[in-house]
């Protein structure tokens, strides 16, 4: 990821790339700027910083640099504890520091445009399947992949969570796999959730119901189909919304929060939600695994 994001960033105009750090010198060298082995080589040369470092390491290198007074965009989860997340939250609050969250599907062109014509959705169901890959398996499912769809819920439900039920299953590792989720908003709304990393094919879609109309959004495949009643009858619409880069969209939004030009839009209170209901999520479904295992 961090390759990613560093080339999405180097397209950006009025922003440089000054350093890559990697464990892997070589590869960071690979990507052209000044490269180091050791993050703390960039403190004085850079203004910001995006980490993307295995999750395990969030807090402590974004701790670091925010002292050093970067500015950070962290990769999802933010951490791994809500204890870890709230430190970052009020260091960066003290240092007047940006930190936003990378939970780049909120840039997904195709969401927005289903959340920009959704009023009052009153059920979302969501379902995220992957073929398992080494990256990401240092934590389970749920931190993986789930929690980009418990993000999108809290921002088409409009409201906090304020019940959570869930199951799941181990199948090639020794933590959660596959995982189930329901929630239920204050405000009457209620998603269920699906997440696989153990799939042959890859799927990310998203349903919404709102009164008189259904939206069904594939996420991977750029497409809207819109279903509302007129008229005695059932209308019918679809949309294509392909060309988009939410990598470089989230970066520029970055960029832009950095030099004060528009707020954070995705900052360190909304990863922290997102956090706790996926470590509310991965405990229901340990305790139910202790009890049928």
């Amino acid at each position: 990821m961090g390759r990613y994001h560093a080339q999405k960033f180097a397209r950006l105009p009025g922003v440089e790339v000054t350093a890559v750090v990697d464990a892997d010198l070589a590869r960071a060298q690979a990507l052209g700027p000044a490269a180091f082995s050791d993050y703390r080589a960039v403190f004085g040369k850079a203004d910001a910083a995006v980490i993307a470092v295995p999750t395990d390491r969030h807090h402590a290198i974004s701790r670091d640099c925010l002292q050093h007074g970067l500015h950070l965009l962290i990769e999802k989860p933010m951490a791994t504890t809500l204890a870890e997340a709230d430190d970052l939250i009020a260091l960066a609050a003290k240092q007047q520091r940006v930190l936003q969250c990378g939970h780049v599907e909120r840039y997904n062109r195709t969401f927005r445009a289903m959340q920009a014509r959704m009023d009052r959705a009153v059920f979302i169901e969501a379902e995220r399947l992957a073929g398992f890959k080494r990256r990401g398996a240092e934590v389970d499912v749920v931190l993986d992949l789930m929690i980009h769809d418990l993000d999108l819920a809290c921002a088409l439900a409009r409201a906090e969570p304020t019940d959570v039920s869930a199951c799941g299953f181990r199948v090639l590792t020794r933590d959660i796999d596959i995982a189930n989720a329901r929630l239920e908003f204050a405000n009457g709304c209620v998603a269920n959730l699906s997440a696989s990393r153990v799939s042959q094919a890859p799927v990310r879609k998203l349903r919404v119901f709102q009164p008189n109309m259904y939206v069904s959004a594939d996420l991977q495949g750029a497409r809207l189909r819109y279903a509302r009643e007129t008229g005695g009858a059932i209308a019918e619409t679809e949309e294509v919304h392909e060309g988009g880069d939410a990598l470089a969209d989230q970066a520029a939004a970055f960029a832009a929060a950095v030099r004060r030009e528009q707020p954070v839009q995705i900052d360190g209170r909304e990863g922290r939600r997102a956090l706790e209901l996926a470590i509310t999520v991965g405990r229901l479904v340990r305790e139910r695994l202790a009890r049928f295992e």
